[in-house]
């Protein structure tokens, strides 16, 4: 599969088709008479035949809030969304969106290896990101920790006062305290990382030892 079409989502949503009825301008004829026509009829003022009938669609608020969400988190991540509406959908479009027979609830929308959300509730930042993996702009590090023995959750709240400590973990075994590390652009690789951790994490003095993971290339189902 083209790599375009890896990343291209289909959304398909449920318009509902109303009947509306409005009055129409008047069209002039060309006949010479003055733009402002008859001013003792004036054309707002005619029968029923200066009416007219359309179709119009509207989408639901919950619905158009899962477009507008969709289409935010697809940008961030670098996807692109198409959306179908099945309400409108002409005999073509109809013919794909059998592979939604027996759906009730609307919006879903469906990936390349037809993983689907359904339904508006399924629309959230975190269930999105899950359907659209993308690759990390930032560094992101993971460091091990040995501590001599203290207050653990005095150590939790220094390292947790670091902005670049994303997530702190408490272990048992040979290692005690287990942090994901995050900065942002892409300069300075892993001697950035490390810079960091000899400088700041070291210098925590209930810190003994540490050792540090520095992924070459990082993917995330996670909401960023």
């Amino acid at each position: 599969m083209p790599a375009s079409q890896a990343r291209e989502l289909t959304l398909y949503v449920q318009s509902k088709k109303v009947v509306t009825s409005f009055y129409r301008p008047p069209t002039p004829t060309g006949s010479g008479d003055s733009p402002g026509g008859d001013i003792m009829n004036p054309p707002h003022m005619d029968s029923d035949a200066s009416r007219a009938v359309n179709e119009a669609f509207f989408l639901s608020d919950d619905q158009a809030r899962c477009v507008a969400l969709a289409e935010e988190v697809a940008g961030r991540r670098g996807f692109t969304i198409k959306i179908v509406d099945v309400a409108k959908a002409g005999r073509l479009e109809q013919f794909v969106t059998e592979r939604l027979r027996g759906v009730q609830n609307f919006p879903v929308l469906v990936g390349p290896d037809d993983a689907r959300l359904e339904g508006v509730a399924a629309f959230t930042e975190d269930n999105l990101s899950e359907l659209m993996p993308t690759e990390l702009k930032g560094i992101r590090a993971f460091t091990y920790i040995k501590v001599r023995g203290g207050d653990l959750d005095r150590i939790r709240d220094v390292l947790l006062t670091l902005k670049e400590v994303k997530e702190l973990h408490l272990l048992t075994g040979d290692w005690d305290v287990f942090v994901v590390l995050e900065f942002e652009g892409g300069d300075g690789g892993k001697r950035r990382v490390l810079d960091f951790v000899t400088g700041r994490i070291r210098g925590v003095p209930e810190v003994l030892d540490t050792s540090t993971l520095v992924p070459e290339f990082s993917v995330t189902k996670f909401a960023i």
